[in-house]
């Protein structure tokens, strides 16, 4: 008898650890631009599915870095299209299943009240201003910052007296909101992010070249394409625009527009030799 309890609790404990082998885990990389809203409808979407979503948030660089050096990911979901489309070039991606979760517009952010007065671009360039951006090498909010800078003709003069790189869009934020800067070129979406630390100043939309959006696509190394394709599915849906509507994401490109009539929409932007030594 007492054989056949230990082949009893041996049968039992083989499905407990097989059923813990066996539950579903999905990874996604996304650059941090998305970062509230995507944890959010990450959590909806677990509640009504029996599965985990491990998110990884950093630069879209630096994300797409991890994932072509480990081969791992199910989804990848960068700042904006400029890294994927590198990550198509790279094979990352399935192409075909790109699609566009919500807009970004770039904005001056600056701290709560405004204390430096800060009212265009120009006043960036004042000695008493100190600035930040995201690395424009690994960071697409930094790739957007030095494209306004250039067509606005003042990155030569704002690249040298630079104070801070950020490595992601929420570590640019935090600049802000511990006063190590006076102003960062950042997303409008920030001053929902922490509204007790930051006001936006918006560009004149003339001075704007491009906007931008938050694309999310299949990786090529996943390992369950149709859970893949369904969480996918599920960020497109209705409840999750809710989501990034909720947390002041732009969802749609007329709302975009609003900010910046002519600019350019999405696209690929080359960092300049000046930026990209650091």
């Amino acid at each position: 008898m007492l054989a056949v309890g230990c082949v009893a609790v041996l049968i039992v404990l083989f499905f407990l650890i097989d059923a813990g082998e066996d539950a579903p885990t999905l990874e996604v990389f996304a650059g941090s631009a998305s970062k509230p809203a995507l944890e959010e409808c990450a959590r909806l979407y677990e509640s009504e599915n029996d599965l985990t979503i491990d998110l990884h948030f950093s630069g879209s660089g630096t994300m797409l870095s991890q994932m072509k050096m480990t081969g791992r990911g199910d989804l990848y979901i960068p700042g904006s299209p400029d890294y994927m489309e590198i990550a198509v070039r790279d094979g990352v991606v399935e192409p075909d299943t790109i699609s566009i979760l919500a807009y970004n517009v770039p904005v001056i952010a600056v701290q709560k009240g405004n204390p430096k007065n800060i009212t265009s671009l120009d006043d960036l360039l004042r000695d008493d201003v100190r600035v930040g951006i995201g690395d424009p090498r690994t960071v697409c909010l930094g790739l957007y910052s030095v494209e306004l800078l250039e067509h606005n003709g003042i990155s030569e003069r704002m690249r040298d007296r630079m104070k801070v790189y950020a490595e992601s869009c929420s570590k640019a934020a935090s600049l802000l909101a511990f006063g190590s800067v006076d102003a960062v070129i950042g997303w409008r979406v920030f001053g929902a992010w922490n509204p007790e630390k930051i006001d936006i100043i918006h560009v004149q939309g003339d001075r704007v070249p491009r906007i931008s959006y938050i694309p999310a696509a299949i990786s090529t190394f996943t390992r369950d394409r149709a859970r893949a394709r369904d969480l996918l599915d599920f960020l497109g849906s209705d409840a999750c625009k809710r989501v990034f509507s909720e947390n002041d994401y732009l969802s749609a490109e007329a709302e975009a527009r609003q900010y910046a009539p002519t600019a350019q929409l999405g696209g690929l932007y080359a960092l300049p030799a000046g930026w990209s030594d650091g």
